[in-house]
């Protein structure tokens, strides 16, 4: 028997404590509106069985969704942890007079949403530096570090860090696949240009 609470932002152990049934719950996140993005965040809490974590996933294939497993219990989960960064930022922004609400929005569908709609943030970096990602973190890393800190926030991209997500990257697409993977990337943006434009044309003649 499973138990799933589709909280946002509660950790299931906040409502598993004291539970009878607390070895059977789990938070299972789904995205909005899951009718349209079929991705879904598993989270265990303390007490919840690794049976019933080994075994959620497949209860959510079978009903069409695509479970991410969050290996340990955080607060916000994943999903709402990177939507929240990229809000907090774009507050602070707009706080600051520095951009607009519709200036943020624009930059994040156009610069940011299309290769991320594909390809997500480290892939995006990995691919727009020769050399992937331990030559972006190089050229970068430090410009990275001091926009961090004048928001107070200390985060170095430290070798050990660099190592670990270069690691995982070349995992999947070693560095000699590099201008393959980029050409393919430049494809994607190019159907998806078309798309979009084809899109506003018949909403214009509508």
């Amino acid at each position: 028997m499973l138990l799933a609470s589709s909280s946002s932002a509660l950790t299931p152990s906040r409502y598993a404590d004291g539970r009878a049934a607390r070895n059977h719950i789990l938070g299972a996140h789904p995205a909005n509106p899951p009718y349209l993005l079929p991705l879904i965040e598993l989270i265990p809490s303390a007490h919840t069985d690794p049976g019933i974590i080994g075994r959620s996933p497949q209860t959510y294939n079978r009903a069409g969704l695509s479970p991410v497993q969050v290996p340990v219990e955080i607060e916000g989960f994943i999903t709402n942890r990177l939507h929240r960064a990229a809000l907090r930022e774009a507050y602070c922004l707009v706080r600051d007079g520095v951009a607009s609400v519709e200036d943020i929005d624009t930059l994040m569908r156009t610069l940011l949403g299309a290769p991320w709609s594909f390809i997500g943030p480290f892939e995006t970096v990995d691919l727009n530096t020769p050399g992937g990602i331990t030559e972006h973190a190089r050229r970068l890393g430090p410009s990275s570090l001091r926009v961090g800190e004048c928001r107070g926030k200390h985060e170095e991209w430290t070798a050990e860090l660099v190592a670990e997500v270069n690691r995982q990257r070349r995992r999947r697409f070693p560095l000699s696949q590099w201008l393959d993977r980029v050409h393919w990337r430049d494809a994607r943006l190019m159907e998806l240009s078309r798309g979009l434009r084809e899109n506003l044309r018949v909403k214009a003649d509508e």
